[in-house]
C-alpha cells in the first residue's frame, strides 16, 4: 500500500486544530513532534521512503481537568490533584515544549458578555497583523535561500541575530528560567515570540515588557512541568 499524506500534511501551510487535545490516543499526538520540528513527515517503508510537507500551525483545545471547571471563578471543581495530573499527562512535555503558545481563556462571566464597550475590530487586527508580517518578511529576506516568512520558522542561528536582548532583557528572562525550569526549546519560542510582540508593535528592539509578555504565555509550563 502506498502511503498517503495525512491530516499535518493536507493542513501543510494552513492551521491544524485539534478539539479535546488529552482525548486524542497518546501515540497519535508523539508522532506530530516530529513534523512540528521539521515541517515535515518522513514515512520509512522496506522498499521505500517517502518524506511529505507539513509545515502547519497548529492550535489545540482542552479543558484544564475532566470535569473542565477547575480555577473557573463560579463553579466547583471536584477533581482530585492526582485525576488533574493524570488527566494533564496525557500530553507530553516534550510535544507542550513545541508549542509556542499556551494560554489559559476563562469563561465569560455575564457583564463581559452584555458589556457596551466596542471590541476592537478584525479589520484593525488584520492591519496590525500584516504590517507586522512585511515588518519579518523585509528582516528575512536577508536568507533567502533558506525561504523563511515569519517569525515562528527562525532557526537558533536567526534567533541570534534577530533577537538580540538588553542586559535588562537577559536578566528577566534568566530569572524566568531558572525558576521555571522552562527548556532550551521553551527559551527559543519565548524570544520568537517576544519578537513577534515586538513587530506588532513596531518596535525595532525587544524591550523587557515583550519578554515578559512571552514568558506569560507559556502557562502549561508554569502549572504542570516547571
Amino acid at each position: 500500500m502506498i502511503p498517503r499524506p495525512g491530516e499535518v500534511s493536507l493542513a501543510h501551510n494552513g492551521v491544524l486544530f485539534l478539539d479535546e487535545l488529552p482525548e486524542f490516543p497518546r501515540n497519535v499526538l508523539e508522532v506530530m513532534r516530529q513534523p512540528l520540528e521539521d515541517g515535515n513527515v518522513c514515512i520509512a517503508r522496506a522498499a521505500m521512503s517517502l518524506t511529505f510537507p507539513a509545515r502547519f500551525m497548529l492550535a489545540a483545545a482542552m479543558n484544564p481537568c475532566p470535569c473542565g471547571y477547575y480555577n473557573d471563578r463560579s463553579r466547583e471543581c471536584h477533581c482530585t490533584p492526582m485525576i488533574i495530573q493524570r488527566y494533564m499527562s496525557k500530553i507530553s512535555g516534550p510535544l507542550m515544549d513545541r508549542i509556542d503558545i499556551h494560554i489559559d481563556v476563562p469563561a465569560v462571566n455575564y457583564k463581559e458578555m452584555r458589556s457596551k464597550v466596542d471590541p476592537e475590530s478584525s479589520g484593525k487586527i488584520l492591519e496590525r497583523e500584516m504590517r507586522a508580517r512585511d515588518i519579518q518578511l523585509k528582516r528575512l529576506s536577508s536568507a533567502p535561500r533558506e525561504k523563511l516568512y515569519c517569525n515562528a520558522q527562525m532557526g537558533p542561528r536567526h534567533i541570534r541575530a534577530y533577537c538580540q536582548l538588553s542586559a535588562d532583557c537577559e536578566r528577566l528572562l534568566e530569572r524566568a528560567m531558572a525558576q521555571q525550569g522552562l527548556t532550551a526549546r521553551a527559551h527559543d519560542r519565548i524570544l520568537k515570540v517576544a519578537r513577534t510582540i515586538a513587530d506588532l508593535e513596531n518596535g525595532a528592539e525587544i524591550a523587557p515588557k515583550h519578554i515578559a509578555e512571552a514568558i506569560q504565555y507559556r502557562t502549561l509550563d508554569r502549572t504542570f512541568w516547571a
